[in-house]
Parts: structure tokens; sequence; C-alpha cells
């Protein structure tokens, strides 16, 4: 990670500027979050509606017609945002991490990736072609075939698995991997249009959690991305390049700040069933007296509160290129996002236990955010592979082993 960024003034420049999402909008997406998860269905209507309120180019700087907010104001919209829609927060999560990426390039003065934020500064979403079948190695290798073309493009051939915004996006990144030098393979990194030809979309999420997303599968038959849609060509094995640095550097804290907003949530709907159902074993008083509630509100609370600070200081830190060199900054972000679905886990847990039987209704919030939170543990790289890459980092033998 560069150590000095170029200043990128914000639109709004401190965490306690208005929010972006009202409070009557967030109501209006929470009211269709169970008819979404119910139904199966995609989240077209928060989609428009949060097009309109400017949150797919929030952190397009002004330029590009972005309104210029900061990693660590985004990751407060995403929380808010997760907290009533998690399907929708998810979802376009991928969307954001693309722009954040490009972010990373063009605030150290590479405008390779600009036109990504040209693109969402001017309405398009963006979805995330990274999932395959049987890949634990991420984006160090690929089961999807890249081909190299004449004029510098490539074809692309293989399944993507988990494509959030399945229904929506207008342009798809994707990798995969060139065998051209069996020697030397490379990981080609690009992005394909929605209108191209050779791609398609197979309707397969039919998932516990997080069912709006619709994270189908995409079957890749000769798609083209052309040479200034291709974004990186590295060397197979684990990454050293800006670029995927500025994913990780996106997608991590805003997957922990999703996470952090599920907890928040159901934490907040326990607290007010336990001020609200009366326990005759205490003389009709309510569960806010019991020892046991107030034990597990505490619990779960200290919980939330140290995994919104790990996620803040996460995002501050990349945003304000705080890391020094010799400090292990991706066993930092992930330490983050593996801290939030772990912590976010506990807190639901503890958030039924608080709310008691009736939170097991198929009609109870608290029965869909459990199912929802469950997800956390796969988000790659998944709970396995985030300890592996945390222990090797700071033990100094990140790649060596």
């Amino acid at each position: 990670m560069s150590a000095v960024l170029e200043s990128v003034t914000p639109s709004r420049a401190a965490n306690d500027a208005p929010h972006l999402l009202s409070d009557a909008l967030l109501d209006s997406i929470g009211r269709r979050a169970a008819l979404y998860d119910r139904e199966n269905r995609f989240f077209s209507e928060d989609l428009s509606d949060l097009h309109d309120a400017n949150f797919l180019r929030a952190s397009v700087p002004v330029e590009f017609g972005g309104l210029g907010l900061t990693l660590p104001q985004l990751l407060r919209e995403q929380a808010r945002l997760a907290a009533r829609a998690p399907s929708t927060a998810l979802a376009l999560n991928m969307h954001l991490y693309w722009v954040g990426a490009a972010l990373h390039l063009y605030r150290q003065g590479d405008t390779s990736a600009q036109w990504i934020l040209e693109e969402a500064g001017a309405g398009k979403v963006f979805a995330a072609g990274h999932g395959e079948p049987g890949n634990d190695l991420g984006l160090a290798w690929s089961s999807v075939k890249a081909t190299p073309l004449a004029d510098g493009g490539y074809r692309f051939d293989g399944r993507k698995i988990f494509t959030s915004l399945a229904p929506a996006w207008d342009w798809l990144g994707v990798h995969g991997i060139d065998e051209s030098d069996p020697q030397a393979p490379k990981i080609v990194h690009a992005f394909i249009r929605r209108d191209a030809a050779g791609h398609r979309t197979v309707k397969t999420w039919d998932a516990l959690g997080l069912r709006a997303t619709r994270s189908d599968d995409t079957w890749l038959e000769g798609a083209i991305a052309p040479r200034d849609k291709v974004i990186r060509v590295l060397p197979a094995g684990i990454p050293d390049d800006p670029f995927v640095d500025g994913i990780l550097g996106a997608v991590l804290p805003g997957l922990g700040a999703v996470y952090y907003g599920i907890a928040k949530r159901a934490f907040d709907i326990a607290v007010e069933s336990a001020k609200q159902r009366s326990s005759p074993a205490i003389g009709g008083k309510t569960y806010a007296y019991k020892p046991l509630t107030q034990q597990a509100v505490a619990q779960a609370a200290i919980e939330l509160a140290s995994i919104e600070a790990l996620v803040d200081r996460a995002a501050q830190l990349w945003w304000t290129a705080g890391y020094g060199e010799d400090e292990p900054w991706i066993a930092d972000l992930l330490a983050a996002k593996q801290h939030a679905v772990d912590g976010a886990l506990r807190v639901v847990n503890l958030a039924l236990k608080i709310a008691g039987a009736a939170s097991l209704s198929r009609n109870h919030e608290l029965e869909r955010l459990y199912r929802d939170v469950r997800a956390g543990a796969f988000h790659p790289p998944n709970a396995d592979a985030a300890h592996e890459v945390i222990g090797q980092a700071w033990l100094g033998v990140l790649g060596k082993v």
C-alpha cells in the first residue's frame, strides 16, 4: 500500500455530517425487506430509491459526478442501510468496492481505472464476478479461462457463482487465468458490459439468507473484455498490485460495516423487547429487570462496541494511508472483517435469547436477521483463509509458505 495518497476533498468532511440516507428512506426500505426475503425477489425498488438518493455514487469524487464521501463516512451509511435491509447493503457493497478500488488508484495519481469512477458517477451499476466453485485461492487463481486476443482484449470462458446484483449490473468485473504460457500463467482482471455477447445468468439463488441479493450464477461463454477494459494482467499467485489492494481496502471494511449493521439492528430489537415483555416471575416487571437479561445485553453491547471500533479504525487508517511500511495492513483489514462477522453472529444469537421464543416466528425480524448473519463466515476470504493470512502476515511468512 502506498504510504502517501493525494488529498481528495470530500463534500462531507466530518463523521458527524448529516446522514446521506434519511430515516424516512430507510424506514421505507426496511418495510420491503421481509417481502423480498419471503419471495426470494431482487430489491428493485430499493435500488431505484438508492439511485435517487445518490448512494451508489456517494464515494465517487465530486469531479466525476459523485458526492466525495470518505470511506469512514460511506461505511456509516452502509451500516445504517444494512440494519434495515441486509441483502440490499451486502449486494451494493459489491458495486461500492469497485468504486473503492478505482478511487484508491486515482488518489495515487493512477488513472487506469478512472473510467469506473466516471461510469459510477453517471449511474452505472458494477457487480463482482470473482466467485468460482471450488476456488479457495481467490484472486490468486481462477477456474475461468482468459484467452488473449490480437487487439489486446481478452475472451473469458467459465462459470462464476454468487454474482450479487445479477439482475441489475451494467458492468461485471471478472478475473480469469491466461495459461497461453504454461510456465508463466497470468491472472487477468477486466470488465464486461451487460450488452456484450457471451454471458448468461442462470437462476440458482435460493439460499438460507441474504435472499434478495439474487446472487445467481453467471456463465461466461466467449464474453469479450476489450483492451481498454482490461485493468490488470498479473502473475498468478498472491497478487501484489495497488488495484487489488484497492479492492481489499474497500470490500473488507464494507463487509464489516454490513455485519455491524445487522448486529446493531438485532440488538436494538432485542433491547426494546426486553423493555416491553413482562415476567410474572418477578412480579410483572419487564425482562429488563432480570439479571440474566442484563448480562446478555451487556455482552452484546460490548461486542457491538468492539466491532464498530475495529471497523472504523481499519477504515480510518486505510483512507489516510496511516499504515507504516512494516505494518501488515492486510492483517488489519482482514481482522476487522473477521471480527465483524464473528461478533455479529454472537450478537444476533444473544438477541434471540433476550427477545425469547417469539423471535423464532417467520414473521419476526430477528428470525430473518438470524439467517442473514450466518453468511458472514463465507464471504471470501472465508473464516479459515482469513485466519491463515492474518497469522502469516504477522509472522512475516505471507507469500512464502
